[in-house]
């Protein structure tokens, strides 16, 4: 059956009609990248994060008013900033591994009431923290660059943890957690084995 579809079309293409299928399939295409774009676009936001009808607005909550969201200088790392890859491949796996995401959301139901959530802290937290690691806390070395950080601006803790960091080969978030987020009660990302097996594209579900 498909044989014979495929021959009608073919049938019916010849011609002056060419023209008219290549021109259709082109702006098909357009119209499939321009939504492509759009989704991308509107699914890093932080107004599509923080939707009433998404799970994460319980993050949301914990991250209004830490330094992340106010601070002097008014430059803020909003939810994207710090989840979601900055560029193209890496942010199309993201993508595709949020698909976990929508089973959670739709079926299973994980984590839509706040009692849900707090029960699931630390797994979803372990999940993120293990991410993050494997990556070398990528999305934090976006906007922080190591190589322009200032050491005479630093306090002298700061400088020794640094250093001590750099010697034992620490990541970003293997001390930087827990800073837009409540601290889970169970271990920190330095005491966690990288298990890949977890890491599901960094789904939250």
């Amino acid at each position: 059956m498909p044989y014979r579809s495929l021959a009608r079309l073919r049938k019916w293409s010849t011609g002056k009609k060419t023209f008219v299928v290549l021109l259709a399939g082109f702006a098909i295409s357009i119209v499939v990248l321009i939504l492509t774009a759009t989704t991308l676009v509107y699914t890093s936001t932080e107004a599509f994060c923080s939707s009433s009808c998404h799970e994460m607005n319980n993050n949301a909550m914990e991250y209004k008013g830490t330094v992340h969201d106010k601070n002097r200088t008014g430059v803020r790392a909003t939810c994207p900033d710090c989840h979601i890859p900055h560029s193209p491949v890496p942010l199309y796996i993201r993508k595709m591994g949020a698909v976990h995401d929508l089973w959670g959301h739709f079926v299973s139901h994980s984590i839509d009431t706040r009692e849900k959530f707090l029960d699931k802290r630390q797994e979803l937290a372990e999940r993120v923290w293990i991410y993050m690691k494997e990556n070398d806390s990528r999305e934090c070395r976006h906007c922080h660059t190591a190589a322009k950080m200032d050491p005479e601006r630093q306090s002298e803790k700061a400088q020794l943890r640094h250093a001590r960091g750099r010697k034992e080969k620490l990541t970003c978030i293997d001390c930087h957690f827990a800073i837009a987020h409540d601290e889970p009660a169970g271990p920190g990302p330095q005491e966690l084995e990288v298990d890949k097996s977890l890491i599901s594209k960094g789904a939250i579900f």
